[in-house]
């Protein structure tokens, strides 16, 4: 008779190996399998390489779900404030970036070793790389057939993530299991991705590539699957369309077929004591140029674009028409633009939907119709915004898992 454990988790990223490691502390037999052949590599890319591990303000309203009440307790349980202390407790240095975001000041290899340490320190079994063959429930016992043979256990936590970036071994292995048992999934899509359109919004996209500027961004509606949302961010011309982090946060709420709206300025203004109109109507404006005036508050290529659309460049401000002054001011703070698409699964950060949570209970991440088996991480319906909410919601979805073990 082979050996009983009390959980076999599947997959080695970040939920997984958090979960595993604090169920091993806990007492629990785990094992992880994993089809890589190295662990926790898209810990290892994600911050550009420093790994922005989680945030300080990360709370539900910084989630997307079709249940956004679901995120709430797993949440509350293992706030930031508990992964930080962990991260104290290896005395790995961090720094705040922006709007909360905490970085490693070294490396993100440092939070793979951690939670490598955390697995060691529960006595957790990690086999890697075992492909699965088959998930089997039968009579409270769960039955896992791989490659190097058959295992068993009590319980089955699904834990590989969801499909952005297929070259590090992305797949929808967690979703094909929930299927597999008959619960629901949310139509999966790329989140947190750069957005392409057709020429025409400007004659000459390749000219303004590399161009980066804060704006105030606006994507979604209140009818959608998400709603709709507002950030202040900055965003990034490339050759393809938008990127830069305003762009990954609207599409998140972005609806195929609808427009993205963007205030040029709506985040310079903000932090000024000066509304836009004024911006427009002040008395040292007037012998400027259009597109110098409008070069204080973006950068002069993209300021000659607008210009240039509105048949004003090279024009001193006081020679413009008060109607013509108005129609460039709609234009640079009420800028629509329908995207042609994302960059897809390749240049996505995360992934939009997953397993439906009106399956799982919230408070341990346990299909309802199917005691012992668990999905945490990525492949629930949850997802973050940009800035280390998603880390953040696979260390409490773990810690959650890993209590009711």
């Amino acid at each position: 008779m082979s050996k009983i454990w009390d959980a076999i988790i599947i997959g080695g990223g970040a939920a997984g190996l958090f979960c595993a490691g604090v169920a091993g502390q806990l007492g629990k037999k785990v094992l992880v399998l994993d089809h890589s052949e190295v662990l926790g590599e898209k810990i290892r890319i994600s911050g550009g390489g420093r790994c922005n591990f989680t945030n300080l303000h990360s709370n539900p309203s910084n989630f997307l779900s079709l249940n956004p009440h679901f995120v709430k307790s797993a949440l509350a349980r293992y706030p930031s404030k508990e992964f930080i202390k962990l991260i104290q407790s290896y005395r790995i240095g961090y720094h705040e970036k922006h709007q909360g975001q905490l970085f490693c000041d070294d490396s993100a290899k440092q939070i793979i070793d951690l939670l490598f340490a955390e697995c060691a320190n529960g006595g957790v079994t990690i086999r890697y790389p075992v492909k699965i063959q088959s998930i089997s429930g039968k009579a409270g016992e769960w039955l896992i057939g791989t490659d190097g043979g058959q295992e068993r256990a009590k319980s089955v936590v699904m834990a590989t993530g969801g499909l952005p970036v297929p070259a590090i071994g992305a797949t929808a292995y967690s979703l094909d299991i929930a299927k597999q048992f008959g619960l629901k999934v949310i139509d999966p899509r790329p989140a947190l991705v750069p957005l392409s359109f057709t020429s025409g919004e400007f004659e000459n996209l390749n000219a303004l590539a590399g161009l980066s500027l804060p704006v105030k961004i606006a994507s979604g509606s209140k009818g959608s699957r998400y709603g709709a949302c507002t950030f202040n961010e900055d965003l990034l011309l490339t050759h393809k369309g938008l990127s830069g982090p305003a762009v990954l946060q609207a599409s998140s709420y972005w609806i195929e077929g609808e427009p993205i709206h963007i205030n040029w300025i709506g985040s310079a203004a903000s932090g000024s004591s000066i509304d836009c109109g004024e911006l427009f109507a002040s008395e040292d404006s007037r012998l400027k140029l259009t597109e110098n005036l409008l070069a204080s508050f973006m950068p002069l290529r993209l300021a000659k674009a607008f210009a240039e659309q509105k048949n004003l460049l090279g024009r001193k401000w006081a020679e413009v028409s008060k109607k013509d002054r108005q129609a460039l001011q709609e234009l640079i703070t009420h800028w629509s633009v329908k995207p042609a698409g994302t960059l897809g699964w390749k240049k996505a950060e995360v992934m939009l939907g997953g397993v439906d949570t009106k399956e799982l209970d919230g408070q341990t991440m346990m299909a309802r119709s199917y005691p012992g088996l668990y999905f945490i991480g990525e492949c629930v319906d949850v997802t973050g915004h940009l800035g280390g909410h998603n880390f953040q919601w696979a260390w409490a979805s773990g810690f959650a898992c890993a209590h009711s073990l």
